[in-house]
């Protein structure tokens, strides 16, 4: 199968673009032509599709004269219209699988895809077909979910999008346009939820009439991964974005309440980086240490000898490859109950779960955890990788998407 896939970034800057990257690389194990569309950056993977990739605008990190100059650029790339037909006419896919597209290659695609009469799959990696900042976070980083069925001029008012009014009114007016002349559910042939979670929010809104199918992301790295490491883990492990409502403040006073009972390892950076050093330096919390960025097998590493990885997010996480990593590698996991955490740490048997925000809970979670009897902690382990292997495994993934695109193309005929 010819297989067009569609996303803002072709590098691994978030887990968006690792699903899709390895959504690619999965494809073509298994024989099928995979063609890219994405936008030029000097940290792109290598491929042959590059000369179709369109140029970035970093809307965000230039002067506000050239803000005002490069706003429509925002709303509708005519240089990505004109490149994804040349694309199309030279590869002829049969389908097309979206990612990301708003504020980079934006809505103008659709319109291609439409008059090409190319079937079109979307994964939902985040909530932007309900909430023009895509997060249903307000402004301080609070949980808001007033845009789902109410107006999207929630987004403004709560200044939803880095808490300032001018860019929550950009992302407002790019949705409106959107969602008035490409709207979501005659675009889309086929929507993707990768939680029952997501699925469900998608579902309450009363805005679009369209049906949600839903799938896990998956890992690669169950199939490659080492055995268990035999070492006796000896810290707790968090590995991500260093921001608020990841909720890494409620896990350092958690831990700081355990008083050294065990060791925290932090590794990621992001505009709490200082704040969070500045703490631990002041409190003298030796026992909890901040790594900075890692990758690869330095980070693999890290999570293989780890005692359990922490999710403590304050914010509707989807469907985190922290969690799903972690256990490919036989990592249990401890993770507050929002978004769609739950659904994938079965209580006391790959994991515990806690009262998200909750100081004294995710303390109590940590001391069940640490105080687990070797043969115990052991069985959490095999039930962790047994998870993996049973609901995130890269064969079920090819296997259930494949049947997706099979129904998606018999759609439209």
């Amino acid at each position: 199968m010819k297989i067009l896939q569609i996303n803002n970034c072709h590098f691994r800057r978030g887990g968006a673009d690792v699903v899709y990257l390895n959504t690619g690389e999965l494809l073509e194990s298994f024989g099928n032509e995979v063609i890219y569309f994405s936008v030029k950056n000097k940290r792109n993977k290598k491929t042959k599709f590059e000369k179709y990739f369109i140029e970035g605008v970093d809307f965000l990190n230039t002067s506000f004269f050239n803000k005002i100059l490069s706003l429509p650029r925002f709303f509708y790339s005519n240089e990505s219209k004109r490149k994804l037909h040349k694309l199309i006419n030279t590869y002829n896919p049969e389908i097309a699988h979206i990612h990301l597209y708003k504020g980079g290659l934006t809505p103008s695609i659709l319109k291609v895809l439409k008059k090409k009469k190319i079937p079109v799959v979307i994964t939902l990696h985040d909530y932007g077909l309900l909430d023009p900042h895509n997060l249903l976070l307000d402004g301080n980083l609070n949980i808001s979910e007033k845009c789902i069925n109410g107006s999207a001029f929630n987004c403004v008012l709560e200044k939803s999008n880095r808490n300032n009014y001018i860019l929550s009114l950009v992302s407002t007016i790019e949705y409106i346009f959107h969602s008035t002349f490409f709207p979501f559910d005659k675009y889309f042939d086929t929507i993707i939820a990768v939680s029952k979670f997501s699925q469900s929010k998608h579902l309450e809104s009363k805005k679009f009439n369209w049906s949600i199918a839903h799938l896990y992301n998956f890992s690669p790295l169950l199939n490659i991964v080492e055995e268990p490491t035999k070492e006796n883990p000896k810290y707790l492990l968090y590995f991500g974005r260093l921001s608020k409502e990841k909720g890494i403040k409620t896990l350092i006073k958690s831990v700081e309440g355990l008083d050294g009972k065990v060791h925290l390892k932090i590794v990621g950076t992001g505009s709490l980086d200082s704040e969070f050093k500045e703490y631990i330096q002041e409190n003298n919390l030796s026992y909890i240490q901040l790594l900075g960025f890692k990758k690869g097998e330095e980070l693999q590493k890290l999570i293989k000898e780890s005692l359990f990885v922490v999710v403590p997010s304050e914010w509707y996480e989807n469907n985190p490859m922290t969690i799903i990593e972690s256990y490919c590698f036989s990592v249990p996991v401890i993770g507050s109950r929002i978004g769609g955490i739950p659904e994938i740490i079965n209580e006391g048997e790959t994991g515990y779960t806690y009262e998200m925000g909750n100081v004294k809970c995710l303390t109590n979670a940590i001391e069940k955890g640490i105080n687990l009897p070797a043969n115990k902690y052991m069985m959490m382990k095999q039930n962790a990788r047994l998870f993996a292997e049973e609901n995130f495994s890269p064969e079920l993934h090819y296997s259930k998407l494949i049947e997706f695109y099979n129904e998606t193309i018999q759609k439209l005929k």
